[in-house]
């Protein structure tokens, strides 16, 4: 297959901070063969947000940061996350969106199958102050939420009038999806949408015009994927699998996803 006439690859969301400088060298060195045009590199934490937005200096128009705390990890102090916030606000300008933020959907499961009490309350302050943060910069924001937590985020986005919202990984009831599609929000698939009939049947039902590719990279993946290095360029099987099973050509996908990312992030 000439791959040459299918629209560049954007990766609507990649830890780029979180692997080795060799192999960021490695991987942003092959885009121009791999039809890599650009990727969105969501921040962890404070020196997460920071390596990102030196990445994104030494590499304009491709590495594009977005400023966040992930929440399946132990809140920081209220002094801590003060200091972040206000390295947000500074940094503002340079910020293609908010994220990755959201609730901590899997520990909170380890925690209960393990018979201990979880409190999330402090993770729905936070969430909300970001939330409110995107909305005042008019920002997108990108979530980590899932199952029964997507619902809590919809309330609170809905709380806020936002609708400039990006659910990665998302996975939901048939209901929560629904009223995701309804307020606009956009949702990302990952490569296991090649082998994964959950996400499948997602891919069925989303519309069209609210859909991106992510690799959450260096996250690891199965099937074809095996003891392969995450990279961005397997975004082109996301699409190819999701041109499948929607029944849309590989082009026109393609290009779907790519004036998508574009949209979404207002980029260049």
């Amino acid at each position: 297959m000439h791959t040459q006439a299918f629209a560049p690859l954007i990766d609507a969301h990649i830890h780029l901070d979180q692997y080795t400088p060799e192999e960021q060298r490695e991987m942003l060195q092959s885009f121009s063969d791999k039809q890599v045009e650009a990727l969105i590199a969501v921040s962890m934490n404070m020196s997460s947000a920071q390596a990102n937005l030196e990445l994104a200096r030494q590499n304009p128009r491709t590495v594009y940061p977005a400023f966040g705390f992930h929440p399946e990890q132990s809140l920081p102090a209220a002094a801590d996350q003060d200091l972040f916030f206000d390295w947000i606000e500074k940094h503002i300008g340079q910020a293609a969106a908010i994220g990755e933020v959201g609730l901590p959907y899997y520990n909170r499961q380890e925690a209960e199958q393990a018979g201990q009490d979880f409190d999330q309350s402090g993770y729905i302050k936070l969430l909300e102050r970001f939330i409110q943060l995107a909305k005042r910069h008019n920002k997108p924001i990108v979530l980590h939420a899932v199952y029964e937590d997507a619902d809590i985020v919809c309330d609170m986005l809905e709380q806020y009038q936002f609708r400039h919202a990006h659910f990665h990984w998302f996975k939901g009831s048939p209901k929560t999806v629904q009223r995701m599609a309804d307020n606009g929000y956009f949702i990302s698939f990952t490569p296991d949408i090649q082998y994964e009939e959950e996400i499948r049947d997602l891919a069925r039902q989303y519309p069209a015009e609210q859909v991106m590719a992510e690799t959450d990279g260096p996250w690891p993946f199965e099937g074809p994927f095996q003891g392969r290095m995450t990279h961005p360029a397997m975004t082109r099987q996301v699409i190819q699998a999701w041109s499948e099973i929607t029944g849309m050509g590989s082009e026109r996908a393609a290009r779907l996803f790519y004036q998508n990312t574009k949209r979404f992030y207002r980029l260049p």
